[in-house]
């Protein structure tokens, strides 16, 4: 089942790569290998799935490609940027102006309405926001009647659509997701997950998201898998029972190899 990654094609352009990615934490014997070599290519306009059994590195990989975290060994490139040539106040910008993230706790202000959330970011780099792109967000997530909200008035599904708006509001070059349907029910993640495919097939956007659920990969053109820090499989345009099965293979490889330890 192991495979190598499939580059993206030539006229298709990267939104960001990892090239050779490392990653260890302590040393000597309480060493953990948290990324093992790993290179991939992530395509404009293009929805990605990372995958993979506890352990296998796929946040420490999202941490490292939106500059999250830094690798031990390595390069980042996001755009035509690579990331270890940056000094902090320049990832600092590229994080606030070419990367949107999508958490699992939502992550927004209890204090600030839905609108004053979805602004936050263009706010503190000071700029403002493309009246018609906004309109665009807020219409397509289906929040305009709820802009004047604070979380704790709103749904969980409610809540993430406004990060996802946030995520989306400056016009990003890559939106990086951790497992955005994590605390919701089947209903409001569906709303979410519709929404993230929408961005891609209306809007052109970028995703990349971390999820260990085979219905919200489905949503996806690609899924990744990694096991052991590394990347050892990958479906394109996959449904829901193909996942499942490479799911199913990984997990039960990896109980092998701990009862072999």
């Amino acid at each position: 089942m192991t495979t190598a990654p499939t580059p993206v094609s030539p006229t298709q352009p990267v939104a960001a790569r990892a090239i050779d990615l490392h990653k260890t934490y302590g040393s000597g014997d309480s060493e953990v290998r948290a990324l093992d070599g790993v290179t991939i290519e992530l395509a404009q306009g293009q929805f990605t799935a990372i995958m993979g059994p506890s352990g296998s590195g796929k946040s420490t990989l999202m941490h490292c490609l939106a500059a999250l975290d830094t690798p031990t060994a390595g390069e980042v490139v996001v755009g035509d940027t690579a990331l270890s040539r940056l000094r902090d106040k320049a990832l600092t910008t590229l994080r606030r102006e070419q990367v949107g993230f999508v958490f699992q706790a939502f992550n927004l202000i209890p204090t600030l309405t839905a609108r004053e959330n979805i602004l936050l970011p263009l706010s503190l780099a000071g700029r403002k926001p493309d009246p018609a792109w906004f309109d665009t967000v807020i219409d397509a997530v289906g929040l305009r009647d709820r802009l004047k909200h604070r979380p704790a008035e709103m749904s969980g599904g409610q809540q993430q659509r406004v990060a996802c708006a946030r995520a989306l509001v400056s016009k990003p070059s890559i939106v990086f997701a951790d497992e955005p349907t994590g605390n919701l029910d089947s209903t409001s993640g569906a709303e979410v997950l519709s929404f993230l495919r929408r961005s891609v097939d209306e809007f052109g956007q970028t995703i990349v998201m971390v999820t260990h659920d085979a219905v919200a990969a489905s949503y996806c053109d690609r899924v990744v898998f990694l096991a052991d820090g590394r990347v050892v499989d990958e479906i394109n345009k996959p449904d829901r029972e193909q996942i499942l099965e490479h799911m199913t293979a990984l997990q039960a490889a990896a109980a092998a190899a701990r009862g072999r330890a």
